[in-house]
């Protein structure tokens, strides 16, 4: 395979809430070359991969990414090139032995996780194959099931609603392309409530509305609303999915409740609402419905709900299998997400996936809060065949990219696409 890597480049651009991030392009000798872009988070558990920021305040308030950038022309570059592209695990693996740390601290998350997300796309163009089926294999056929956000609290909103993320997940439909409408109808059709009712529709960091509640039961009593107006029957064709970004309120052994002033509450009262909740309304999935370092607590809420829904592990686990392999012996969740650049390379990012597969768990392709117009995603979430993915609301380009990435992919599989939820 003529694919040799000949020289990476990279630079400082803007991502979707305009601070700095890292493109790399890797150049293969065959003239081919590739560029990836890398996310940044928002909401960040406290294991997860370093991102290298500069730190001087004279520049995007010391959020530029410079340094990451002279590490990889300076010290990963001279031992990448020459390297052939489809050696994957080996370039990861070989910029990993360069950082020395246990989470990437030395030459950034960023810059390693540019650099593996390009040299994969290098390669897939190499073997002149598309991107998810390079990294999936010529069998993977299945798009996954978007799980659109369509009202934004916690960090990803100026407003008083608590929990971080409201999706619409259209478990009913036949096709990705017919569940996207679902969703995308049922987006607008909020809209139009909120404006009825005087209510912002302004949106958040990842394109749902942010408008302020009089609880965040409410924003799930308002999504529900805007499914039946749009056509559709709740639980049915469209279900709720949550994530609560419970890291975000948990102070002093509380829960705090504090944008939506519903007061403090203890685990027990959490995993009590948490089961009210389920029992009330059609949700099939809630991520990060308790803190971080709150195992016992996620592991009473499985033995309580596993059996019927979707309990996700976000910043418990951080895409990290040392996390993902504890949550599997202590049975704390039955699903956990899965972020690239929570860990900060692609074959990492691959393990994390086979290892909840191998242990019978669902997992949970996602996007960050700080995204760019880059594809990646989509097709390693058709790659992973994990059989969901959350990237955002029907409107920001950034979020739009991926979900048209995936209409492609469809079309492209034609009647061998798989659509469905379980």
């Amino acid at each position: 395979m003529n694919d040799t890597i000949t020289d990476i480049e990279a630079m400082e651009i803007l991502d979707s809430r305009g601070y700095p991030t890292i493109q790399v392009k890797v150049h293969l000798n065959n003239g081919m070359q590739a560029s990836a872009s890398v996310p940044s988070g928002a909401s960040t558990g406290e294991n997860e991969a370093l991102e290298l920021r500069d730190g001087d305040l004279a520049r995007y308030g010391g959020k530029g990414v410079l340094t990451a950038i002279s590490n990889i022309e300076d010290i990963i570059a001279p031992e990448i090139i020459g390297m052939a592209a489809h050696r994957q695990t080996e370039i990861d693996h070989r910029m990993l032995e360069l950082d020395g740390s246990n989470n990437k601290k030395n030459l950034g998350a960023n810059a390693i996780l540019g650099v593996s997300m390009a040299v994969a796309k290098a390669a897939a163009k190499a073997h002149h194959l598309p991107l998810y089926q390079y990294l999936g294999g010529s069998g993977v056929r299945r798009i996954p099931v978007p799980c659109m956000n369509i009202i934004n609290g916690g960090e990803h909103a100026d407003n008083n609603v608590d929990f971080q993320e409201f999706m619409a997940v259209p478990i009913g439909a036949p096709t990705f392309r017919e569940g996207l409408r679902y969703v995308a109808e049922t987006f607008h059709v909020l809209k139009g409530l909120l404006n009825t009712a005087n209510l912002s529709t302004g949106i958040g960091d990842e394109g749902g509305f942010a408008p302020n509640l009089p609880s965040n039961e409410a924003a799930i009593e308002l999504i529900l609303t805007a499914i039946e107006k749009a056509g559709y029957k709740p639980g049915t064709d469209i279900a709720i999915a949550l994530d609560s970004a419970a890291s975000s309120f948990y102070t002093k052994g509380k829960y705090d409740l504090h944008k939506s002033r519903q007061g403090k509450k203890s685990t027990t009262e959490m995993i009590s609402m948490t089961k009210d909740w389920v029992e009330k309304y059609p949700i099939i999935s809630w991520e990060d419905p308790l803190d971080e370092n709150d195992w016992d607590g996620f592991k009473e809420l499985t033995h309580c709900l596993g059996d019927k829904i979707e309990i996700v592990g976000d910043d418990i686990f951080v895409t990290n299998t040392k996390y993902i392999a504890k949550g599997i012996e202590q049975r704390s969740a039955n699903s956990a997400l899965i972020k690239l650049n929570q860990i900060g390379s692609v074959s990492e990012t691959i393990e994390a996936c086979r290892m909840c597969r191998d242990a019978g768990w669902r997992y949970f392709i996602s996007h960050r809060s700080g995204e760019t117009e880059d594809t990646f995603l989509a097709d390693f979430a058709v790659a992973m065949d994990g059989g969901h993915l959350k990237t955002g609301s029907a409107c920001r380009g950034e979020r739009i990219a991926k979900y048209n990435r995936l209409l492609e992919i469809e079309k492209e599989l034609g009647d061998a696409a798989l659509y469905y939820w379980q």
